[in-house]
């Protein structure tokens, strides 16, 4: 078992002992929180270390507002990714149109931000690493509430021990959520898409930007985060059935994707061909998390786990970090039981609003009939006369609460 980051110091208050599962977005977010409100934090985490890397994500509306109260907004003004075109391309590669991302997304110049993935996880470990237990390369393998005075765990690395609330931020694929509530499919919402992202060589000349090929039912596309550095692909299509089989085998996805794309122009060639060699392959559905309710005794549930609202919203990870401030801060002086109701009742609606955004089938920039691609590429050349969405009510629809002082 590996421990990293263990405090000399970690500030303790008796019957305050919690577990988070996951160590990506929501996790050492709610880790922060939780450790200034004075409970003692260990986080386990299934990998050896942290994810480097990925693909650029969004944080934006409310989140902004909590990671500037985490003190990490200026580092990650000083990684924002500053994407100055998006060029859209028809089935024989020719140029259809080139639009101003914030145009099209909503976003805020000068306000929101896009990082890689692997800047925002590093900064919120940064974070909390002095002051957090972190367990890496090992994972919960039972949770245990019958004693009623905690959650005996048993981990996978054969070590056993007793807190007083866990949490899993531990993704769409929650372990935690499936030992606590049961089997995923009866909460996941597959959308009717899936994709495979990775990264190649940036050989095409290109430089914070992206483009995108379509034809109806699939998309590709490259996207240069600066100038020299590798491009990220994502090859997206359009399946009636989540092809779960291919979920954990990763040569079933890249045969899959293959097929799909097989007589495909463009740079798609060479973007499979890179696929096959990709050391970083990420392939999934595109699909939702809608539960009923968040926890359960002394265990709850936050970011994706609870909620995924798809990647088609760009909300993922500002939901985990708006629901990990509101978890953190629901709990901070009260109960479990009276903790964990004040959580749903102050997120959920923020939650539903983001995540119906989308629906199935229902994904403007991959169409997935003739008639609908036609219609998005008119709306496309079109966009310049439509105004920019500040203010975007599903990005901001909650106005953060001042929780009680922290320790």
């Amino acid at each position: 078992m590996t421990r990293t980051g263990l405090s000399r110091d970690i500030r303790t208050t008796p019957g305050r002992k919690v577990l988070i599962s996951g160590a990506g977005v929501a996790g050492p977010a709610l880790a922060f929180w939780l450790n200034r409100y004075g409970f003692a934090v260990t986080v386990v985490e299934k990998a050896d270390a942290l994810r480097g890397g990925g693909y650029p994500i969004d944080v934006r509306g409310t989140a902004l507002e909590v990671v500037r109260r985490m003190g990490i907004l200026p580092r990650l003004q000083d990684a924002h990714i500053d994407l100055r075109r998006l060029t859209f391309l028809d089935g024989d590669g020719k140029e259809v149109a080139s639009v101003n991302p914030h145009t099209l997304t909503g976003g805020v110049p000068g306000r929101d931000l896009e990082v890689r993935r692997g800047e925002l996880t590093d900064a919120l470990y940064a974070a909390v690493r002095d002051d957090v237990e972190f367990l890496f390369n090992d994972s919960i393998d039972t949770l245990d509430q019958s004693s009623g005075h905690g959650v005996d765990v048993t981990f996978r690395g054969g070590s056993s021990r007793t807190f007083d609330m866990v949490f899993g931020a531990d993704g769409l694929h929650s372990r935690t959520r499936e030992l606590l509530f049961g089997p995923e499919g009866q909460f996941h919402r597959y959308l009717g898409y899936c994709f495979a992202g990775f990264t190649l060589r940036n050989t095409f000349g290109l430089s914070r930007e992206l483009m995108m090929w379509n034809t109806p039912g699939r998309a590709a596309a490259l996207y240069a985060v600066g100038d020299n550095d590798d491009v990220h692909a994502l090859l997206n299509f359009a399946r009636p059935e989540a092809p779960f089989a291919a979920f954990r085998n990763p040569e079933a996805q890249r045969d899959l994707v293959t097929a799909v794309f097989a007589d495909a122009g463009w740079e798609v060639p060479g973007m499979l061909a890179a696929m096959r060699d990709a050391d970083d392959l990420f392939f999934d559905g595109v699909s939702q998390i809608r539960m009923p309710r968040w926890s359960s005794g002394r265990i709850a549930l936050v970011g994706d786990a609870a909620y995924a609202p798809s990647f088609l919203t760009g909300q993922g990870s500002s939901l985990a970090l708006v629901g990990a401030y509101m978890l953190a801060g629901s709990l901070a002086d009260r109960d479990h039981a009276a903790g964990f109701t004040a959580y749903e009742h102050s997120t959920r609606a923020f939650v539903t609003v983001n995540q119906e955004q989308v629906g199935e089938g229902d994904a403007a920039l991959f169409p997935t009939t003739a008639r609908a691609l036609k219609q998005r590429n008119d709306m496309l050349r079109n966009l310049s006369a439509v105004p920019s969405a500040e203010g975007r009510p599903a990005h901001s629809a909650l106005t953060l609460p001042e929780f009680m002082p922290m320790t």
